[in-house]
């Protein structure tokens, strides 16, 4: 094989139990006596030191003819291998690679103190290897695997680069590390007890009151994790990290779960620490918009997920999240999607008219005397539309979607309608042990059709995880397969509570154009809820707006057009936003700007004209 090909097996997916090994049969250097494709345990004298079992397959790179021939890759029929060749600019060994035939990474983010640093890139492309290095937990083998060097080798091969300094001080054991997992619903997994205790062991800098303040945990203080919300537990990890005396934080996700107004809070707390306590802040995220906001520079990981990985030397953040939705890097020279994402450059889309789904009065629903209370304005939602919903949390955006269903009915104001509703919860639970196929081809009989491939599966990406069971599912593969669960229902109205959680960014334009597709193709109407500026910008036709006091009234305006919905709401907020003049992409602009000002004074929150 060419010295810039590798060759990936995916050994969860390698099934030789149920194959005759086409691989192998049929690879071309096989067949001319060479052993380019083997099992483990032909390979090596000891299969056990190598992930899998024995009779998988090993595919030998030297002998491999590489990705003109890949006839190994159409051959299987579980998808279990990859060949691929690797961008010509990859002059040097990856920074790790975690075996034969395994994942590699290629460069390194650099720590700068008083800098937030972020990191942007699909899922799966090796931000969390690249973290773990950096936070000493993994020794980078230089893709040595067999024979992995010690830290010495590897601050030889960092000498006289921006690495240099910070690799130095770990070896000396003079880096503190605070992290922040990227999924907070597993925090009851780990700890039992209350908020208020899990915080008090955390608050190494004595700022825990204010961080509680600002980020409006204190009526959680005294209740038990375990009974915390998902935007509740993602405030309490971020108080928690926040509250650490460390010289390096990693920040894996801040904005699942957290409304608009919430995450803008979170951005500015990670901000005022970098610049304050010139602190070292490393940010994975996915909300471009909360992203722009926060960096001082960014770099961006590309590759193919699960079997290469390269993180970019670092860029402006605005230069480098324009390039990532162009798909095109400047100074690598390198193309990394074969489209641009684009954003509308001009005025919002005008209202939808067209034929009522349903005309709906005005609303009133409460839980009881000082419970949560909830008042709709009455107005139309038309059939073959998409309508974005936002608000902050716990305004009553659930309570509604449940009015609409019959879930429960309201106090004054009839629904005199009765619609089939398919709903996507915020929060999306798996008990049952059942593979994703199989639990797909019960919601719908279109399951398996060119169709329903074409419409639902390919744009969501499920190919690759068809076999395997729910409860084995990470966070965003979860999420995909419910927003397919909920598609694929036959109904008059689709209720989606925020689809975007987890997905990468690639993963939310893909999600948002099968929501979008198949309320064109179907006639369908959807419902949106979600608090990325993002995917509502490229979703919705109309808005419907939520404001009131959380957890106590809610208030849900008529739908309206975009322009008119989205001042209404960033106006609320205090928050202002922009178009960038390349892209036309959302840009939050920086608060108390001369822009921010501005807009302000004009009254047009959501972009000037």
């Amino acid at each position: 094989m060419a010295d810039d090909s590798i060759a990936v097996v995916d050994l969860d997916r390698c099934q030789p139990d149920r194959c005759n090994y086409e691989c192998a049969n049929f690879c071309p250097p096989n067949r001319t006596g060479e052993e380019c494709i083997v099992t483990l345990e032909e390979r090596h004298d000891d299969p056990d030191l190598y992930d899998g079992g024995p009779d998988q397959i090993s595919i030998s790179e030297e002998l491999c003819l590489g990705e003109t021939c890949g006839i190994c890759v159409e051959k299987c029929p579980f998808d279990a291998i990859e060949i691929i060749n690797l961008p010509s600019e990859l002059d040097d060994d990856p920074v790790h690679r975690y075996g034969e035939n395994a994942f590699s990474l290629y460069g390194l983010p650099v720590p700068e103190s008083g800098t937030v640093t972020g990191l942007l890139g699909p899922n799966g492309i090796g931000k969390s290897t690249a973290v773990h290095a950096l936070a000493g937990e993994t020794v980078p083998n230089l893709g040595r695997y067999n024979d992995p060097p010690e830290w010495e080798t590897v601050l030889d091969r960092y000498r006289g680069t921006a690495l240099q300094n910070y690799l130095e001080r770990l070896m000396a054991d003079e880096v503190s590390i605070a992290r922040k997992p990227q999924y907070v619903d597993r925090i009851p997994d780990s700890f039992d007890g209350k908020t208020r205790e899990l915080l008090a062991g955390t608050d190494e800098r004595g700022v825990v009151d204010d961080l509680v303040d600002r980020l409006s945990i204190r009526p959680v203080m005294d209740q038990a994790i375990d009974t915390l919300s998902g935007g509740e537990l993602q405030r309490v990890a971020l108080a928690a990290t926040l509250a650490r005396d460390a010289d390096f934080y990693f920040l894996d996700e801040i904005t699942p779960y957290l409304d608009i107004g919430q995450r803008v809070t979170a951005a500015r707390l990670v901000r005022e620490l970098a610049e304050e306590e010139d602190r070292s802040m490393l940010v994975v995220e996915h909300d471009l918009a909360v992203l722009d906001l926060l960096g001082d520079r960014l770099h961006v990981a590309y590759g193919e997920p699960g079997a290469y990985g390269v993180v970019t030397d670092p860029k402006s953040v605005r230069n480098g999240i324009n390039e990532y939705l162009q798909g095109y890097l400047d100074n690598e020279n390198m193309r990394i999607r074969p489209e641009a994402i684009t954003f509308e450059e001009h005025a919002p889309r005008q209202s939808t008219t067209g034929t009522p789904l349903v005309d709906y009065p005005d609303l009133r629903k409460s839980y009881g005397e000082g419970e949560f209370s909830l008042a709709v304005e009455g107005g139309t939602i038309y059939e073959n539309e998409v309508l974005g919903i936002v608000g902050p949390n716990g305004i009553g955006k659930s309570t509604l979607a449940k009015l609409f269903a019959g879930a429960i009915d309201p106090d004054a104001g009839e629904l005199a309608f009765s619609l089939d509703i398919a709903y996507k919860p915020q929060y999306v639970e798996v008990d049952q042990p059942m593979r994703v196929d199989t639990f797909l081809s019960t919601i719908t009989d279109d399951f398996g059709t060119s169709f329903w491939n074409t419409e639902i599966a390919r744009p969501l990406q499920l190919e690759r995880i068809m076999e395997q069971q729910l409860t084995d599912l990470s966070g965003g593969e979860r999420q995909r397969v419910a927003i397919a669960a909920c598609l694929s229902e036959d109904a008059d109205l689709y209720v989606l509570d925020e689809p975007s959680a987890h997905l990468d960014v690639e993963q939310r334009v893909q999600a948002t154009t099968a929501i979008r597709r198949y309320a064109e193709n179907h006639d369908a109407t959807a419902m949106v809820i979600d608090h990325d500026i993002y995917m509502i910008d490229l979703l919705a036709d109309r808005l419907m707006v939520f404001d009131g006091e959380p957890a106590e009234r809610g208030h849900a305006s008529t739908p309206q057009g975009m322009r008119s919905g989205m001042n209404d709401f960033l106006a609320d907020l205090d928050i202002t936003f922009r178009r960038d003049e390349r892209t036309g992409r959302p840009r939050i602009n920086k608060p108390d700007s001369q822009l921010d000002r501005k807009q302000k004074r004009q009254g047009e929150y959501y972009y000037a004209p």
